[in-house]
């Protein structure tokens, strides 16, 4: 874990996916935080695919990648809807791809339909997007957290992710602890859900977290208090 009591706002911001994912959000809001991302150096923008075209033209040679959402905010659609969604955003310039788990196959048990269902993310995404799995944290049991996140690392995700910021809670420093120790080394584990201020975002990367998922990232890492997600 990366166990730092300094962080400077460089470090900072190229672990944080700038988020804007509001019902909403217009072109304005869109092109702002495409701008942010530019000066600040933030890893990615994420944003909801009907927006990835036109981000990934902002930032076209700015080194900042464009992530998307599928299967949002729910976790529900089938595999195949989740695979196209991933395949379209690819294709217009998603770099890193943020989908929802099937959250009601895991709690009916069905762990075999929960890995097919991230597998198929995987073939969509495979040698072309990053692909994490957002686990919804708020609506499962330690248990269930843990299954999750060895359902995912079997499947082949590249991340596991705390929250939708949708649903009931958001990140905490115990979850994201639970999540790395599951997980292991290789796998990327993000943060997403209330963090809005440095110093949660500290715990969040001293706890594991190797991204954290926020629309207060400027907040962040110049050290202000954000809101929302």
């Amino acid at each position: 874990m990366n166990q730092k009591t300094s962080w400077s706002s460089a470090e900072v911001a190229a672990m944080i996916d700038h988020t804007i994912l509001k019902a909403d959000a217009t072109k304005s809001d869109i092109l702002v935080i495409c701008k942010e991302a530019r000066e600040h150096r933030f890893a990615t923008v994420c944003v909801n695919a009907g927006w990835v075209a036109l981000a990934a033209e902002e930032l076209k040679g700015s080194g900042v990648g464009i992530t998307t959402v599928v299967g949002f905010p729910l976790g529900a659609t089938t595999t195949a809807s989740k695979a196209f969604e991933a395949e379209q955003a690819i294709k217009e310039g998603a770099t890193e791809i943020d989908m929802v788990l099937n959250i009601g196959l895991l709690k009916s048990g069905d762990y075999e339909g929960v890995q097919r269902d991230v597998e198929g993310v995987v073939a969509a995404c495979k040698d072309k997007a990053v692909l994490k799995v957002i686990l919804e944290t708020g609506l499962l049991s330690d248990e269930e957290k843990v299954k999750a996140c060895e359902l995912c690392v079997a499947a082949g995700a590249d991340f596991v992710k705390t929250s939708t910021g949708f649903g009931k809670g958001g990140a905490t420093p115990e979850d994201i602890a639970l999540m790395r120790r599951t997980v292991g080394p290789n796998i990327g584990v993000k943060a997403s859900g209330g963090v809005r201020d440095l110093e949660t975002a500290v715990q969040m990367f001293n706890s594991g977290a190797t991204r954290i998922g926020a629309s207060s990232s400027v907040a962040i890492v110049t050290g202000g208090q954000g809101e929302g997600y």
